[in-house]
């Protein structure tokens, strides 16, 4: 079933900016959202703030075998911003390296499991000369329990915390036909995900997923 997030609210409720129309040709990106929701997921074990505007279907889909949590999170106008899941089997292999850059890492010590404090971060891979992986968004925002990358080149964007009963993810891959980006829609990938890192839509979906904490 698909809802209006609708659990406990912020004590402070204030309405949502309208949107401000873009100087450049770009959509229209809307202000901060001023009146935001708190919601305990389906599992009971996490808990998150979003704009009380957004909506969140929970479950979304066929849960793991053993249960957990798998919820996602869409604006009022329905574009999927990012998506929780618990309980999954995770593992991976670094067998090529691409340029990098790192746009937000802040650490979440809210989540921490076996003395390992997981991050969010919002990265890319590949550039204009060095292409990312291929058929593969190269620009994603989520937790990682991995390092933050050093050198000129990292392995490829793994976005998974420790979570019981093994690894859990919220975020998304960048994508400019979901996430609004002001500007010339003809412009590269990355360099429209780099200036969607700067707008409201992106700071809130940023405060949500750093907002998650266990539940209770």
């Amino acid at each position: 079933v698909t809802a209006t997030a609708s659990a406990t609210p912020t004590r402070t409720q204030t309405t949502t900016a309208a949107p401000s129309p873009s100087a450049s040709g770009g959509p229209s990106v809307a202000s901060p959202s001023a009146s935001w929701t708190t919601y305990t997921t389906a599992a009971g074990d996490l808990a998150f703030d979003l704009p009380s505007t957004w909506n969140i279907k929970d479950p979304a889909g066929e849960l793991a075998e053993g249960g957990g949590a798998f919820a996602e999170v869409t604006s009022e106008d329905g574009r999927l911003l990012a998506t929780l899941r618990t309980n999954m089997a995770t593992g991976s292999t670094c067998t090529e390296k691409y340029p990098y850059s790192v746009l937000e890492s802040q650490e979440m010590p809210q989540l921490a499991q076996y003395g390992t404090v997981p991050r969010y971060t919002f990265e890319t891979r590949g550039n204009d000369i060095a292409a990312g992986p291929p058929d593969t968004p190269a620009a994603a925002y989520g937790i990682t329990t991995a390092p933050l990358p050093e050198g000129d080149s990292a392995c490829y964007m793994f976005h998974f915390f420790n979570w019981p009963p093994n690894a859990a993810t919220f975020g998304a891959f960048y994508n400019p036909e979901l996430n609004l980006t002001p500007g010339d829609p003809s412009r590269p990938y990355l360099e429209k995900a780099k200036l969607y890192a700067g707008t409201p839509e992106y700071a809130d979906i940023k405060r949500m997923i750093t907002s998650l904490r266990p539940a209770g």
